[in-house]
């Protein structure tokens, strides 16, 4: 009998779920949830759910404590699935050495990490850290330049999957003329006007008015973009970050926003999370910050889970998994 290692919570949530897949697969497997089951058998663990709230200490500190420790005590684990797009946190590293399978949600929040992405271009290019400063010293003030057209803009894009693909194609839609960056050729479908390998970036970052990080980090986009980088964008390029913080060098990208050779940025991640309250990016005009939070959206949950239950379906079948990573 397979071993699936999840929360109490999904349990309750997808029983029926779990329910039908058992069914169809015909292969029985024990729910082994936690925290509800503290004493389960752990070595029986084929599988496991990494969900948010094994992240969040501070919303569930019953779980963020015994879950990662429980499937380091499940010996027999061959696969786990995590909620995250990104999976350059240690603890995936743990697993991954010691040939364990991963996979990821990756897709289920790409067109809302998008969409923020995208507000956060628009408020920049449309001057609205001005406007918000204004009303809040109940001034009217018209802008002091006159905004560029999106039509007359070009946004370059680092990495093209479902996230940077999205930003993409809701560029292009705006009228933005996009260059996407990744190792792999362009396709016909991509929604990009050109695309460059990461070795050609310096060539194209001075065209760059808006410049869109949605890669994943890993040693090769580690401080991708330094002082070097900012310094290739025209005057007034803006930096949009929904990826990871440590892709952009903070410090560097703090003395160009004071210095003025950028003209704004909206980040999503940061170097430190939670951004330190002495940091001077909470205070920099024309900044906006959110805080890792730009997934946020309705059905965000359903949409994750529903990644987990097909490639537990596939396990059980012995089929290939779905978005692995290699």
């Amino acid at each position: 009998m397979a071993g699936l290692l999840i929360s109490a919570d999904f349990e309750r949530r997808n029983r029926r779920e779990l329910d039908e897949i058992e069914a169809r697969s015909g292969v029985p497997f024990e729910r082994i949830t936690l925290p509800e089951d503290p004493d389960a058998r752990l070595g029986d663990a084929d599988c496991a759910r990494v969900e948010m709230a094994h992240f969040s200490g501070d919303m569930f500190p019953e779980l963020s404590s015994s879950f990662f420790s429980a499937m380091r005590r499940a010996g027999s684990l061959r696969w786990f699935h995590t909620f995250s797009t990104g999976t350059d946190h240690p603890i995936f590293r743990v697993f991954t050495e010691r040939n364990v399978a991963l996979t990821n949600s990756s897709g289920a929040n790409a067109l809302a990490i998008a969409q923020t992405a995208i507000a956060g271009l628009l408020m920049l290019a449309r001057g609205f850290p001005h406007w918000l400063e204004a009303q809040a010293r109940g001034a009217w003030e018209l802008q002091p330049m006159v905004p560029r057209s999106l039509d007359e803009s070009t946004l370059v894009v680092v990495g093209l999957g479902a996230i940077g693909g999205e930003i993409a194609r809701l560029g292009q839609a705006l009228g933005l003329t996009v260059i996407g960056v990744r190792r792999s050729p362009v396709r016909s479908s991509d929604p990009v006007d050109e695309c460059v390998t990461p070795d050609e970036l310096p060539r194209v970052l001075p065209r760059a008015d808006f410049l869109a990080l949605a890669c994943p980090l890993t040693d090769a986009t580690r401080q991708l973009i330094d002082a070097s980088a900012l310094a290739l964008l025209p005057a007034g390029a803006r930096v949009l970050n929904i990826a990871r913080g440590a892709i952009i060098d903070e410090s560097a990208l703090i003395e160009a926003l004071r210095s003025g050779s950028l003209g704004g940025a909206y980040l999503d991640v940061f170097a430190t999370e939670p951004l330190p309250a002495e940091s001077p990016l909470w205070s920099l005009p024309n900044v906006i910050l959110t805080p890792h939070n730009s997934a946020a959206s309705s059905g965000q949950r359903e949409r994750e889970s529903g990644y987990f239950l097909r490639n537990l379906l596939n396990w059980l079948r012995k089929e290939d998994l779905e978005n692995r990573i290699e």
